[in-house]
């Protein structure tokens, strides 16, 4: 028996595999058989070569066309981890992200990001999305098999005695915080409180969660009662009672912080929402030991 190693498969002469090649079996491939992957992009050529190379390693695959697609096979399938490309048409692969990290029943499913281009402020975009890596294409597919290897480990739970691990489980949230519109709010509301001095656009801002304008309006007023931009100029009243209370931020600084260019329009809008100005209220909550949160904000979902 001749044990010379077999030539490699003929490739494109772009680099592509041909159709009908065999990917190398490795001991690499125990450790990906059985994984469910969810590989998400809207280029039948790249879906395909994952495919391919996925089902080689014993991986069972599954396949989304855009991120609305690859959201709504994720909550189905459940799978092990996700591959996604990040520019795609309907929902990119970023909006798609923060889908799935606002989901109870997704957040927890590792997330890779596909792209052709990792420029460092798409790698930072990425991240703070919820990815847990980047693979870059052309793809290296000792890379890709690696990576899914390191990240399958990262989350696989480590057996405990019995009872030993139970605070570290999930506690199941009600149906309702599965909702699309659960999700929508939640994802929506993170980007909104990390940038509580910018004032988005709302179809910027809808775009970003893989939704359009009415249906995010729709999904805030079902969960907490109001429009999206109620909600941030509640938010921003909440962050400025917080910061004249807590710190020794001046009233300018502090309207900067919260979206507004001016201190007089927040003073305004601070007396509006709380019946005094933000100078009355700093001495107010000065004179006051251990202050409580007397006022209102639409209940949480």
């Amino acid at each position: 028996m001749n044990d010379r190693p077999l030539p490699p498969p003929p490739r494109a002469a772009h680099g592509a595999r041909l159709p009908g090649d065999a990917w190398p079996a490795t001991p690499h491939a125990r450790q990906l058989s059985g994984v469910r992957v969810l590989v998400v992009d809207d280029n039948q050529e790249d879906r395909m070569l994952l495919m391919d190379f996925l089902s080689q390693q014993g991986c069972r695959v599954y396949i989304a066309h855009d991120g609305r697609d690859g959201y709504t096979k994720a909550r189905t399938v459940q799978p092990d981890l996700i591959l996604m490309d990040i520019r795609m048409p309907v929902c990119d692969g970023l909006g798609a992200c923060r889908l799935l990290k606002a989901d109870p029943g997704t957040r927890h499913i590792p997330l890779i990001f596909l792209t052709a281009a990792a420029l460092p402020g798409e790698r930072v975009a990425g991240l703070s999305a919820g990815a847990v890596d980047y693979v870059t294409k052309p793809y290296d597919f000792e890379e890709v098999r690696l990576r899914l290897s390191i990240h399958l480990k990262a989350t696989t739970p480590v057996p405990t005695p019995d009872g030993a691990g139970e605070n570290n489980k999930l506690t199941p949230l009600p149906v309702q915080a599965h909702t699309l519109d659960a999700v929508l709010f939640r994802a929506t509301r993170a980007l909104l409180l990390d940038r509580l001095d910018a004032t988005p656009e709302l179809a910027g801002l809808a775009s970003a969660v893989g939704t359009n304008t009415r249906r995010l309006n729709l999904a805030f007023r079902r969960c907490v009662g109001v429009t999206v931009f109620d909600f941030l100029r509640e938010e921003r009243m909440k962050e400025a009672r917080r910061l004249l209370s807590e710190t020794s931020l001046d009233v300018q600084d502090i309207a900067s912080a919260v979206g507004f260019a001016s201190a007089a329009n927040f003073a305004t809008a601070f007396r509006e929402r709380f019946g005094m100005p933000p100078s009355g209220f700093r001495e107010h909550a000065a004179q006051v030991p251990h202050p409580t949160d007397a006022v209102g904000a639409p209940p949480a979902p």
